[in-house]
């Protein structure tokens, strides 16, 4: 990138933010300090209101606004395809926000681009997992959410928790929300538990937002599920699994925890960390017979019992 592009980048930057420190700057472009110090001296120079404090970082005067800014192809394509994804896996207000933000975009685009978006349009699909039962996400209301989340709103949640099929009615603070595996989940104080829980979106047969907000300052998301998985009891497992079966395992394997692998002879060395070894115990039975356990013994137990137990009823 050469140095005018760069300053126009950081520019763009220091408008994206409150505050920009002089670190974030360097680890974006991979620069120096230095030259980050050169460059913000530089648009100070040429006249952009740039404010800076000691230990706090850059911002720009309130008023300033860079005028718009022309997307190179590969910027517009990016979006194009999180369009895609938003629109298989958000909700309508979702949807609705993101396609206007869209119709934004493409208006500051030129002509040229604007018809290379019209064709790349046909080449880029989210196709949905036939084998997971289809569902709708108009109802999980990520944009209240989210707005709970920034304004400190109280949610009530008319709730239905799968691992005791029992229906609760919870008052809770909203932290963050996160996606996976197929789901939406919310992560809130619960003031019924007096602790914090994770809410799948499924799972809310009703969120009504409340005119009680809270004042407790609760840790980010980040630091949260970064948390919860350190306090998660991870167990390694390593499997010796034939070469032959290997191209039916697919994604499977990366959610069942795995971590790494090696060949041996024929066979390849499997190593996985999980949560659940009766859960694992399970997905092993489907290619057992082209596997084994090296390791823990634990494992082979829970195996032996499952083949015990099938062994009665099969008779």
């Amino acid at each position: 990138m050469n140095r005018i592009d760069r300053l126009t980048a950081i520019l763009v930057q220091l408008q994206s933010k409150r505050v920009v420190k002089a670190q974030e700057i360097a680890d974006k472009y991979k620069l120096s300090l230095r030259t980050v110090y050169r460059d913000i001296k530089a648009l100070d120079e040429a006249g952009v209101p740039i404010i800076g404090e000691a230990g706090i970082g850059y911002s720009i005067m309130e008023g300033y606004r860079l005028p718009p800014v022309m997307f190179t192809k590969e910027e517009a394509t990016a979006f194009l395809t999180a369009e895609k994804l938003v629109e298989k896996l958000t909700d309508e207000s979702t949807k609705k926000n993101y396609s206007t933000a869209m119709l934004k975009v493409k208006a500051v685009l030129r002509l040229t681009e604007k018809d290379y978006l019209e064709d790349m349009e046909q080449h880029i699909e989210v196709i949905e997992n036939q084998y997971v039962p289809k569902r709708s996400n108009d109802t999980i209301h990520l944009q209240n959410v989210l707005q709970c989340i920034a304004q400190k709103n109280v949610l009530q949640l008319d709730y239905f928790a799968n691992h005791n099929q029992q229906k609760t009615i919870r008052d809770v603070e909203p932290v963050g929300i996160y996606y996976l595996g197929e789901y939406w989940y919310m992560v809130a104080y619960c003031r019924l538990r007096k602790d914090y829980r994770t809410f799948k979106f499924s799972s809310i047969n009703k969120l009504t937002i409340t005119d009680e907000f809270f004042q407790q300052e609760h840790p980010s998301l980040k630091t949260f599920l970064n948390k919860e998985s350190k306090e998660k009891n991870l167990q390694t497992v390593i499997l010796l699994i034939n070469k032959s079966i290997i191209h039916y395992f697919g994604d499977q394997k990366y959610y069942n925890g795995f971590v790494s692998q090696k060949e041996i002879g024929d066979n390849i060395e499997m190593t996985f960390l999980t949560a659940s070894l009766n859960g694992f115990a399970r997905w092993y039975m489907l290619f057992g017979d082209h596997a084994d356990i090296e390791s823990p013994q634990e494992l082979r137990d829970i195996v032996k019992n499952v083949l015990s137990d099938i062994s009665q009823k099969v008779k």
